[in-house]
């Protein structure tokens, strides 16, 4: 195949050989988790350190089940020897909450990770929460506490919409690109859940990899909603998104919607930058799209659906001679 005009550009300006490896970015450290406490004791301070571990540990290590590992609760136990940094916070309401934001040292987590047989498989972006209250006003970080509890047990991170920086919903809704494209420059992420109640009834909508799904949930409180909701979408993002690989996988990407020799450099370090991603190498072009072959720790569609969580691809069209099609966003 025929290199186009956009990868004779990129040689030409040298970025294919020596682009950086960047991360995906996040709103908060992916190291640091804030706990629900009842009070300032030694012992509520204890729990909430092995409760964070948890979380961190599920977080570093791409979301994969580590409790029946050898050293998992001792680990938890002991939590307390690899705390960086914690500090107390009071929220609204009366009486206020109070809560332990806690920060671990990232060697001794991923050591942990590593020594119970488990890679560190990148920590997924965060899940975007928009959702509207029965007066159909958006609802902030405080009134969602519920909902990012339970998302939060799970091993992701949650980022708050401001609603003054927000596309169109219903287009965000329908997975329309120009919306995620937004969402992606200001939130760093491809994962959002948008909710709508309506009194003990919610309608809800979570968007991933660019593809859409919609259920319908009733519940006796608020909290209760937000609990089951929180459940349900980060076990449809674990379906998606935690995809464990036994052996190594060669296969061949076709994404489109590369416009710039910067888009294509940008590319090749996002794909870099995926642990799973042992080697890379480009096979052509034509028009706003490439070929590229890939060697990866996970099966291809894993891989495709771990990239669009980032927020800058979502699922393309099929294409001849690609296992995979994505398209990248701007």
């Amino acid at each position: 195949m025929r290199l186009s005009r956009l990868l004779i550009a990129t040689l030409l300006l040298g970025l294919v050989g020596g682009l950086p490896r960047m991360a995906p970015a996040q709103t908060t450290s992916p190291y640091t988790v804030a706990v629900p406490v009842t009070d300032v004791s030694d012992a509520q301070r204890s729990q909430a350190f092995s409760t964070a571990l948890g979380q961190v540990l599920a977080r570093v290590s791409g979301g994969q089940d580590l409790s029946g590992k050898d050293g998992y609760a001792d680990a938890l136990k002991n939590a307390g020897g690899i705390v960086k940094q914690f500090q107390y916070q009071r929220g609204a309401g009366s009486p206020p909450s109070l809560s332990l934001s806690i920060t671990f040292d990232q060697g001794a987590v991923q050591r942990l990770v590593t020594q119970m047989g488990a890679a560190t498989a990148g920590v997924k972006p965060p899940l975007l929460l928009i959702v509207k209250g029965s007066d159909g006003n958006l609802l902030g970080k405080d009134d969602l506490g519920a909902l990012s509890d339970a998302v939060a047990k799970q091993g992701y991170a949650v980022s708050y919409a401001d609603p003054s920086q927000l596309p169109d919903l219903a287009k965000l809704a329908a997975a329309d690109p120009a919306a995620l494209s937004a969402i992606s420059r200001l939130y760093h992420t491809g994962l959002v859940l948008i909710g709508d109640l309506h009194g003990k009834a919610a309608d809800w909508t979570l968007v991933s990899g660019g593809q859409a799904q919609h259920w319908n949930a009733q519940g006796d409180s608020e909290d209760g909603l937000f609990a089951d909701a929180g459940a349900n979408a980060t076990n449809r993002l674990g379906q998606a998104l935690n995809v464990i690989g036994a052996t190594t996988v060669d296969g061949k990407l076709w994404i489109t919607g590369l416009h710039t020799a910067m888009d294509y450099a940008n590319l090749l370090a996002t794909l870099r930058a995926d642990p799973s991603v042992q080697k890379l190498s480009t096979l052509g072009g034509q028009d706003d799209g490439v070929l590229l072959a890939v060697k990866a720790g996970m099966p291809l569609d894993g891989l495709a659906a771990n990239l669009a969580a980032g927020g800058h691809l979502i699922q393309g069209s099929a294409h001849d001679g690609a296992d995979v099609s994505l398209r990248w966003l701007h």
